[in-house]
């Protein structure tokens, strides 16, 4: 499942000139092109600082979800969980606003945070998410 989220990149005219120059030359097929090639290239370059942090921290790395079941096991056992995502996080749409609230101790997402917007909001109230 690929999930993206829109952003609005504010460029000088300069900046944004030379960018339209390279899209003419052949070198990028548009603009957006440009912009991801240029992403990617810094996501690269500090691919060892995104390590270390995931080893530091615990961090689950790509795609995770949890659904109702997952939840009610860790409530039978009296447990909490505490969700440190980089990339995707999905609650699926089975999890109620109160199951979540009460066995997700904090969520962290570096990325996108998916789930119905009811369970969102009750552990935003509750502040749970980082």
């Amino acid at each position: 499942m690929t999930e993206t989220e829109k952003i609005t990149i504010n460029v000088g005219a300069v900046d944004l000139g030379k960018i339209d120059l390279l899209v003419e030359q052949g070198h990028y097929s548009n603009r957006t092109d440009f912009i991801r090639s240029a992403i990617r290239s810094q996501l690269e370059k500090h691919t060892l600082e995104v390590q270390q942090a995931v080893v530091r921290s615990s961090y689950v790395v790509g795609a995770f979800l949890y659904n109702r079941a997952d939840l009610e096991k860790y409530k039978a056992r009296n447990e909490q969980v505490k969700v440190s995502v980089v990339g995707f996080f999905n609650l699926a749409n089975d999890v109620s606003p109160t199951l979540a609230v009460e066995v997700v101790e904090s969520i962290k997402v570096y990325g996108i945070f998916q789930a119905r917007d009811d369970v969102k909001d009750a552990l935003a109230k509750a502040g749970k998410i980082k």
